[in-house]
């Protein structure tokens, strides 16, 4: 029986089966409840079979995970922020989000990202940097874990403009940028639909502009009005 940290008893995983195969997979994973009681639950996956049964095993055991995607927060020269408007086929709209995309069979995170910025965007990671242009943050994170077990890593990436986008026939996809200062109007004023991550990230960006004007005038302490 699986048992957590604080040694609570954990549901325990029994059995995959594939319920509807594609590109998007259906899945019904069989658990045994810490009483005994047998539990289903419906999952979805690009993975197959026997690679996704793996996966679950390594997630108990502790593994760090592979990761599927990647996430990138290009961030301008002029430290402005590049995003996209990309009309996603699931939600039938344009949502907005930072570039992002499948990492491929044996493809480095680094190439992944530098492919991905040049397909939507036209840019690329910047050649003139004092450091690594490219800094991953210290875990993945997973998307929609009460459906699917698709982790992403987010990157945070230096770049730079390096001609047209290039993206696929069936790809909608505008990009744009926002000053740090611009950040917080956007958030209060936009109604495009916008990712989760998105969102966190451009929210982080907004306190943090307010927190660093705030330190810079000496007005401490910060109070609930200033992310108002």
């Amino acid at each position: 029986m699986g048992t957590t940290d604080g040694g609570n008893k954990l549901p325990q995983f029994k059995d995959i089966k594939l319920i509807s195969d594609g590109w998007i997979k259906k899945y019904e994973l069989t658990y045994e409840l810490p009483d005994g009681t047998p539990y289903r639950y419906e999952s979805v996956s690009r993975k197959d079979l026997d690679t996704y049964r793996q996966e679950l095993l390594d997630n108990a055991a502790g593994v760090t995970p592979t990761p599927d995607a990647v996430c990138i927060v290009p961030v301008l020269p002029d430290d402005s922020l590049l995003l996209i408007r990309e009309f996603r086929y699931p939600v039938n709209a344009q949502v907005i989000a930072f570039p992002a995309g499948l990492i491929e069979p044996g493809e480095s995170l680094a190439a992944c990202v530098d492919r991905e910025l040049r397909e939507e965007t036209g840019y690329r990671l910047r050649t003139n940097f004092d450091r690594d242009p490219l800094m991953p943050l210290p875990q993945t994170g997973y998307s929609s874990v009460g459906m699917a077990e698709e982790n992403v890593r987010v990157v945070i990436a230096y770049v730079e403009p390096d001609g047209d986008a290039t993206p696929g026939e069936s790809e909608f996809i505008e990009q744009f940028t926002l000053t740090r200062d611009e950040v917080g109007p956007f958030l209060d004023t936009n109604r495009h639909l916008i990712g989760t991550r998105c969102q966190l990230l451009l929210e982080a960006v907004r306190r943090t502009n307010v927190l660093r004007k705030r330190l810079a005038l000496a007005q401490n302490p910060l109070t609930s009005e200033d992310f108002a």
